[in-house]
């Protein structure tokens, strides 16, 4: 496949998770008034079984890679079922789920944080100018108040936090080598091991509507991983992870034809500072990538070192 025709591709199938993980929100959301950990069960439950049969084909089947992996697989594991649940509760409760997707969105700029400090790396100074940018627009979706309605929008923003510790860990399993449907399935069997005693002990009845929307939320988690990994598979993330923010779109979209939910204006502003900051970044790491391979052109083992920095 040619290269153009793959960054195409590419940039379809990011938009096609962005949208996978913009119905997962709306679904838990629209499965109504059910325990937390209940609607987490089912959102893990169901790519535990997806990725569990996709392993059986494979050749490794469930090998883990190396024994220094499983530290990491465990680390990774814990902290995204904790932003799962941060994220959930947001869903759940901050009145908007584009609110909550935006600020699950935060994660990229809490990767280039955490990256300092599990894998040592410098930020450059307009990486932290566009992280502090969009932590001001999180600030104007928070909208902070001395009152208990700014809670579900402090725990999207946590949420966000803990997805971008895991996506380091995540980078870091890579690098070890690790299977990418391995380290999904660690997660996902992970989180749902730890809710099933919490959903169990507090299990509430379901109407049948109720269950098809968890399942489908479930289902729409799924797709929205797989799309986002055969994505990076067909272009460099460098490339196209900013089209991931079109779930935000998507989520706003949902929320108002089908949940008859408002967007604040603040909220607004916030969405547009974060966007900027997004689509800064994104813009400033191609110029940077360009530069330092025509500055490098000439030398072709710092060319390889300089491609494999920024995948």
């Amino acid at each position: 496949m040619r290269t153009v025709h793959k960054k195409t591709f590419g940039i379809l199938t990011i938009l096609g998770a962005a949208a996978c993980f913009a119905f997962m929100n709306y679904f838990v959301n629209a499965a109504g008034d059910l325990p937390l950990m209940q609607k987490v069960f089912f959102r893990n439950f169901i790519a535990t079984l997806i990725v569990f049969v996709l392993l059986l084909f494979e050749k490794q089947k469930f090998r883990i890679h190396d024994r220094s992996c499983i530290p990491w697989l465990f680390l990774r594991s814990a902290i995204g079922f904790l932003g799962v649940v941060l994220n959930f509760y947001a869903i759940d409760h901050i009145g908007s789920i584009s609110d909550a997707s935006i600020l699950n969105k935060l994660s990229p700029f809490f990767a280039i944080l955490f990256s300092v400090l599990l894998l040592k790396e410098k930020p450059k100074i307009p990486e932290i100018i566009f992280v502090l940018i969009a932590f001001a627009g999180a600030i104007c979706v928070i909208n902070p108040s001395f009152s208990m309605e700014v809670v579900p929008a402090v725990a999207g923003f946590a949420g966000g936090a803990c997805a971008g510790f895991a996506y380091t860990c995540v980078r870091i399993l890579g690098v070890k080598g690790e299977r990418s449907n391995m380290t999904v399935f660690f997660f996902s069997a992970f989180s749902t091991l730890v809710s099933a005693p919490f959903f169990i002990a507090n299990a509430a009845p379901m109407s049948a509507m109720q269950v098809t929307f968890l399942l489908l939320s479930g289902v729409s988690a799924a797709g929205g991983q797989f799309c986002i990994t055969a994505a990076y598979r067909l272009a460099p993330a460098k490339e196209i992870a900013v089209f991931d923010y079109a779930q935000v779109l998507f989520a706003a979209l949902l929320g108002y034809f089908l949940l008859d939910q408002t967007v604040k204006p603040l909220s607004v502003v916030g969405y547009a500072i974060i966007l900027f900051a997004a689509f800064g970044r994104w813009a400033y790491t191609l110029y940077r990538i360009k530069r330092e391979k025509k500055m490098l052109h000439s030398n072709p083992m710092d060319m390889k070192k300089t491609n494999t920095e920024y995948k």
